[in-house]
């Protein structure tokens, strides 16, 4: 159960070794044949239904496990994006995601990627880096001079979106998009705290820091308003 990884990627380095023979052996009698199948996508499309039986076989097995089963999603994700773009699988077909969006596992991993990323802010704002500009020291890059913590908050919103924006139905994205929702709120109060034990020193560091990650964070989401 700890080992995803073994079967996943068992199963890429069978489709990619098998390849060659299917596009110059197999294909060409398919096309003799007057058929349409392709070959690789159809050898590709029968493992992945293994991949799925074991998935399913196996979630309910370390669900309320947070570390198994949050490398079981990374993983998974690693196989799709790999499938995707290495092998040309096709979106139309059965994929993992389908797995992920079963009711009982897509809210626990909505439950889990907000446990992590709560976790992930409290480190953020805690360190000692929170309020200075990695880029402090190149005045060409650091124009909005961005606080670290706010660059590693949207950073944070990014890659929730990279993980979820391959989940099949709308309904479920709206869900993960809920959640961020959610973190960018939950950021808003933590800087309100933050500016409130500030604000007799209105002019000083800090106080203009949070003051650049707030005008930073609304300058981001505002470009990110065209992406459906």
């Amino acid at each position: 159960l700890n080992k995803p990884e073994w079967y996943l990627t068992q199963v890429l380095m069978w489709i990619g070794n098998h390849s060659k023979f299917l596009d110059d052996k197999i294909q060409p009698i398919l096309e003799k044949a007057g058929s349409s199948v392709n070959a690789g996508l159809e050898f590709s499309r029968a493992l992945v239904m293994l991949i799925l039986e074991k998935l399913a076989a196996d979630i309910p097995c370390l669900l309320y496990d947070d570390t198994l089963f949050c490398h079981l999603v990374d993983e998974v994700l690693l196989f799709e994006r790999e499938l995707y773009s290495v092998h040309g699988y096709l979106s139309s077909f059965p994929s993992c995601m389908h797995i992920l969006s079963e009711e009982s596992c897509f809210q626990r991993w909505l439950t889990v990627e907000k446990k992590f990323a709560l976790q992930k802010m409290d480190s953020m704002l805690s360190s000692e880096a929170a309020w200075i500009s990695q880029y402090k020291d190149i005045t060409d890059v650091d124009e909005m001079k961005v606080p670290d913590c706010a660059e590693t908050f949207m950073t944070l919103l990014l890659v929730i979106t990279d993980r979820y924006k391959h989940l099949p139905t709308a309904s479920r994205k709206l869900q993960f998009l809920g959640l961020q929702k959610e973190l960018v709120d939950d950021f808003r109060i933590r800087l309100t705290q933050v500016m409130k034990e500030e604000t007799r020193a209105s002019l000083g560091f800090r106080y203009c820091a949070i003051l650049n990650a707030v005008n930073y964070i609304a300058t981001v989401l505002a470009d990110w308003a065209d992406n459906v």
